[in-house]
C-alpha cells in the first residue's frame, strides 16, 4: 500500500502539539509559585506531579489496552482534549495547592495517551523505517516540552495565563489533526487483552531485562535536567552578571 506523504509530518506535528503541555507549568513557575504560595521545592512538586501522572497513566493505558480496543486516533484525540482541560484547571478561582498538583498530575496522566499512542499510530504506517519515524517523534517531544518556554521568551508582553491557554489550544488542535487526517495504517495489528503472565515471562530473557532496567526511570534524570535548565541559567546570570534571554535559551 502506498503511504501518503503527509502522514508522518501530521503525526510529528500532533506529537509536538500534545507534548507542549508537559512543561507548561514549569515555564510559568515563578508566577504560579506566587499564586499557590510554593516554597523552594516548587519546581520539584510541579515536575514530579506530571511524571507521576505519566507513569500512572501509562500503566492504566497498558493494562486496559485502550489503544488496542479503540481506534488509536480517537484515543489520541480524547487524551489531548483531556490533558488540555487538566492544564487549564490552574486557572480556576479556588487556586489551592491540591488543585495545582491535581492539574499537573492529570496532564501527565493523559499524556500517556499522546506520546506512546502517537508512536503506536506511526507503527501502523511503517513496517520498514519505523526507527527513523520514531526518531522524529522523539524530536517532536523535545521541541514540544520546550515550546512553553518559547511562548514566555522576553520581549513579548504576555500574561502567564496565556501560556496555559495557548498550549491547551495547541494540544487540542493536534488531537483534532490526528482524528481527522490520520486514519488507521495498513500495518495495524489486532490487539489482545493485557497479560500479567506475559509481562512476568518476558523478564526471563536477559537482553530484554537489561534493556528494561536500563530504561526504567529514565524520565527522572532527563526531566530533572530539563526542569532545572532555567534555574541553572538564572544562577549563571547571578554569578556572571550576564543577561541572557533565559526563557528563550531554555
Amino acid at each position: 500500500m502506498q503511504r501518503p506523504n503527509h502522514i508522518l509530518p501530521l503525526i510529528v506535528l500532533s506529537q509536538f502539539a500534545g507534548t507542549s503541555l508537559w512543561f507548561s507549568g514549569n515555564a510559568i513557575l515563578p508566577e504560579i509559585s506566587k499564586t499557590f504560595l510554593l516554597q523552594l521545592d516548587g519546581v520539584a512538586i510541579v515536575t514530579s506531579s506530571v511524571l507521576i501522572g505519566f507513569i500512572t497513566g501509562t500503566f492504566v493505558y497498558a493494562v486496559t489496552a485502550v489503544a488496542d480496543r479503540m481506534k488509536p486516533s480517537l484515543v489520541f484525540f480524547c487524551s489531548s482534549v483531556a490533558a488540555a482541560t487538566a492544564n487549564l484547571l490552574i486557572l480556576l478561582p479556588s487556586q489551592e495547592f491540591l488543585l495545582l498538583v491535581a492539574s499537573r498530575f492529570f496532564v501527565g496522566f493523559f499524556l500517556a495517551g499522546i506520546y506512546p499512542v502517537g508512536m503506536k499510530i506511526a507503527a501502523e504506517w511503517y513496517e520498514k523505517g519505523l526507527g527513523k519515524a520514531l526518531g522524529y517523534l522523539v524530536g517532536a517531544l523535545v521541541l514540544g516540552t520546550a515550546f512553553p518556554h518559547l511562548l514566555k521568551q522576553s520581549g513579548w508582553d504576555y500574561n502567564w495565563k496565556t501560556v496555559l491557554v495557548v498550549t491547551s489550544l495547541v494540544a487540542s488542535a493536534g488531537g483534532l489533526i490526528i482524528l481527522l487526517f490520520v486514519p488507521s495504517g495498513p500495518y495495524a495489528k489486532k490487539g489482545s487483552t493485557y497479560s500479567f503472565n506475559a509481562f512476568k515471562s518476558s523478564f526471563r530473557y536477559p537482553g530484554f531485562r537489561a534493556a528494561s532496567f536500563g530504561y526504567f526511570g529514565h524520565m527522572w534524570e532527563l526531566y530533572a535536567f530539563w526542569a532545572f535548565v532555567p534555574v541553572l541559567l538564572q544562577q549563571y546570570v547571578k554569578q556572571n552578571g550576564a543577561m541572557p534571554n533565559i526563557p528563550l535559551w531554555s
